[in-house]
């Protein structure tokens, strides 16, 4: 896949290259797709939390709880 950008663009990769410790150009774009993936897999989780039903509610009762099963696995 070649990708085309404008120089203002191209410059502005080859910087980000240069100043973050990646090897080329195509490492730099691949991170970013990365990052767009995970804030898609996020948003889709998210999304999926909000129309789900009610759960258990979170209060102090829940975390205690939470604590005793860290604790009990931590032994």
């Amino acid at each position: 896949m070649n990708i085309s950008l404008p120089d203002g663009m191209k410059s502005f990769v080859d910087q980000q290259v240069k100043t973050r410790g990646y090897g080329t150009s195509s490492e730099y774009v691949r991170e970013l797709i990365r990052k767009d993936q995970d804030i898609q897999r996020l948003r889709a989780l998210l999304l999926e939390g909000a129309s789900s039903s009610a759960g258990a509610p979170v209060d102090a009762g829940y975390f205690e709880d939470l604590r005793g099963r860290v604790r009990r696995a931590a032994s």
